[in-house]
């Protein structure tokens, strides 16, 4: 591991850690048993992918970092809210999250969708409030999350998830629904980089790189629910299988599985590659570490 590019993500880390606990710690009343839920959920740690690409992407392409902050906690404040209402009763009924109990078993169920509803319209007010922003920017922003969130995008997904479970699916409805559930929020992670730099000149490009490690990281999931274990993935080893759904391994088989999500990696690190002029050694790294990940 090369330590200089390790250090930097640890930085990537930081900051938006940082960034969420101060807009977390501005809630009008920070001891309710909701902020606390929110709190929890949001700084609990995790691999920061989708805040590092923001970060990345737009320091690759000259963003001022302070602005990236902001876009960062706002796509952050997303994915929590998606991980709270994935693992509900009602969806996949998960225990763990990153090791510890998932916010309904910590806080109840009410009390976790609640959490989840208020960090979904906490990424918006993030933005909309940012006045280190240009309005424009915001609002592309804004539209971006919205977007890759709602109807069309992560909520789509995983009413596409729900619906295939104990059913034997395609790869074509397969893709659809790891491209709606999960990869359109990494593409927004990586537009986010660029919106922030106004650089919408190189969304065709960074686009079909985000959708390659799009899938290639819920791919890569896949196979860890069945060769990782709880204690380095943080969640029950095997849930997918418990709850039938279709996944790369049962559709393709583990050892295809790990050779699509090679391929999506070459098609990643080609992409960079064609990207003159630029610093991509970061975008290099993370894309490593989407392949090479145990949790």
């Amino acid at each position: 591991m090369d330590t200089s590019f390790h250090d930097t993500l640890i930085h990537y880390h930081q900051r938006v850690d940082a960034t969420l606990a101060h807009y977390l710690q501005q809630l009008p009343d920070t001891k309710t048993n909701l902020a606390s839920a929110m709190q929890y959920s949001a700084l609990l740690g995790g691999k920061r992918l989708r805040p590092c690409l923001v970060y990345a992407i737009g320091e690759m392409l000259g963003a001022n970092i302070e602005r990236l902050d902001v876009a960062a906690a706002a796509i952050e404040c997303i994915h929590a809210y998606s991980l709270i209402h994935d693992d509900l009763p009602a969806m996949d009924n998960a225990p763990l999250r990153r090791g510890q109990p998932s916010c309904h078993a910590r806080y109840g169920e009410a009390t976790a969708i609640l959490a989840g509803d208020a960090l979904q319209t906490m990424a918006y007010a993030i933005v909309s409030h940012a006045e280190i922003l240009p309005i424009q920017t915001r609002i592309k922003i804004i539209q971006e999350l919205s977007a890759s969130s709602g109807a069309d995008g992560l909520c789509e997904g995983q009413a596409a998830d729900l619906e295939a479970e104990g059913k034997h699916v395609d790869l074509q409805t397969l893709k659809f629904i790891h491209h709606r559930k999960t990869g359109l929020l990494i593409r927004s992670a990586v537009r986010l980089g660029a919106y922030t730099a106004d650089r919408q000149s190189m969304l065709p490009k960074l686009d079909s790189y985000a959708d390659a490690i799009g899938l290639a990281f819920q791919i890569q999931d896949d196979i860890l629910d069945v060769i990782g274990s709880s204690e380095e993935t943080g969640k029950i080893q095997g849930g997918d299988n418990e709850l039938q759904k279709s996944t790369f391994p049962s559709v393709l088989g583990l050892e295809q599985a790990q050779q699509k999500a090679y391929d999506l990696y070459l098609s990643a690190m080609e992409i960079l590659q064609e990207l003159k002029g630029y610093n991509t050694e970061m975008l290099k790294y993370l894309t490593n570490f989407i392949i090479e990940r145990n949790n």
